[in-house]
């Protein structure tokens, strides 16, 4: 299964609907451009808070990819914990099989 993430992951980045972390994140979220943020199983505690209340606050679907900051890394050729997908039919495709992280409350968590 990774392997087929790895290889949408890169095709997602060719067709250049993949941003890399968390300011374009939040960037996208705002701007309503996010369909599905990712996360690295190895993601800060504080980066995790932060992705969930953006994405909570902005409505956008937040899921553990399932790979490492490393793994993404060799796959994308940059490292990065936090990955925007800003096409439906691509965050769809690698949602899929995906555990969705549930995000923060707008009143459990004070702005950044």
């Amino acid at each position: 299964m990774k392997k087929n993430k790895t290889g949408l992951l890169t095709i997602c980045m060719k067709a250049g609907k993949l941003l890399l972390g968390m300011d374009m994140a939040k960037d996208t979220c705002r701007s309503g451009e996010a369909r599905a943020v990712f996360t690295a199983s190895d993601l800060s505690d504080k980066s995790l808070k932060e992705v969930r209340f953006y994405c909570g606050r902005y409505k956008v679907k937040l899921y553990a990819l399932g790979m490492t900051m490393d793994e993404i890394g060799t796959a994308l050729g940059k490292r990065s914990g936090i990955v925007t997908v800003t096409e439906k039919g691509f965050a769809k495709s690698l949602s899929e099989g995906l555990d969705e992280i549930e995000p923060l409350d707008n009143d459990r968590m004070e702005e950044y």
